[in-house]
């Protein structure tokens, strides 16, 4: 099995030119604490989920290699509750002082982190949105989902996973899905976001995140009509999309993904089970 791969690859060799620079996409990572009660956090003895090493190697770490090599991916910004934290990962530490990446404190909620950062954009600017405890994501599913989502005119584009391409891979795994009509789909922690519209749409996600992981209740903040299309499974992903863009104020799309691994975070200890039996699979081959 291939060892991990060496620090210095979240050190550019020289830096980007001044044409590349101005082309390149921004990119977030959140990377805050998921609260004091974190299983996985707690089981693997770190302060934060995304410093869980999977096969050797911290969840962010292998987060920040990911978007260093997809192209088009240029500025990338940690979001993380304690700066200070990243010290305890010697490449993250390296890279934040060679520049190659910065860090700047979360918000209280992931969608005010983004909300924020949006904010600070210029109107019409878009940055990548993605999470730390993504262990699995590679430059192909981020290229892939870029390809669609730049090609949106959209204030937000979510990367979503269809349920049976998920059940299919890996019928074991336990995810969050969202049923629509003809299909489920599960979340794959990648957003386009453009500024300034998707602040409108952060900011609708903060009161409803609450509910992230009950779609019922999620569907019910949308409104009592929207809500029994759903109980009916009347819509199907771009009509649910359309109805809720028309309640947020904002155009929210979507990008399906056809790699049932997207849609793979690590959000229980089971999942992390998961992604170690993927990423040895993976790492073994030649």
């Amino acid at each position: 099995m291939p060892g991990p791969t060496p620090p210095q690859d979240l050190v550019p060799s020289a830096p980007p030119t001044a044409g590349g620079a101005a082309a390149a996409l921004r990119a977030l990572v959140l990377a805050g604490r998921r609260g004091p009660a974190d299983a996985v956090a707690v089981a693997a003895g770190t302060s934060h989920r995304a410093f869980v090493p999977v096969v050797g190697v911290p969840m962010l770490v292998r987060v920040l290699r990911t978007l260093r090599a997809t192209p088009g991916v240029g500025a990338i910004a940690l979001c993380i509750d304690d700066v200070a934290a990243l010290d305890a990962l010697p490449e993250v530490a390296e890279a934040l002082r060679a520049g190659a990446i910065t860090a700047q404190p979360s918000a209280d909620s992931p969608a005010a982190s983004v909300a924020a950062a949006v904010a600070a954009l210029p109107p019409g600017e878009r940055v990548l949105v993605t999470t730390a405890d993504h262990p699995l994501l590679t430059p192909e599913i981020v290229s892939g989902f870029l390809r669609g989502a730049l090609a949106r005119d959209a204030d937000l584009v979510v990367g979503v996973v269809a349920a049976s391409v998920i059940r299919a891979a890996h019928p074991g795994s336990v995810r969050t899905f969202v049923p629509l009509r003809g299909e489920a789909y599960s979340g794959a922690n990648l957003f386009l976001a453009r500024a300034p519209g998707a602040a409108r749409v952060a900011s609708f996600w903060r009161e409803a995140e609450r509910f992230r992981k009950k779609p019922w209740r999620l569907v019910s903040v949308f409104g009592a009509t929207t809500l029994a299309l759903f109980l009916l499974r009347r819509l199907d992903l771009a009509a649910a999309l359309a109805r809720a863009s028309r309640t947020i104020g904002a155009r929210v799309e979507a990008v399906v993904l056809p790699q049932p691994e997207a849609a793979i975070d690590v959000d229980r200890p089971s999942d992390l089970v998961l992604a170690t039996r993927i990423l040895e699979a993976r790492e073994s081959r030649p």
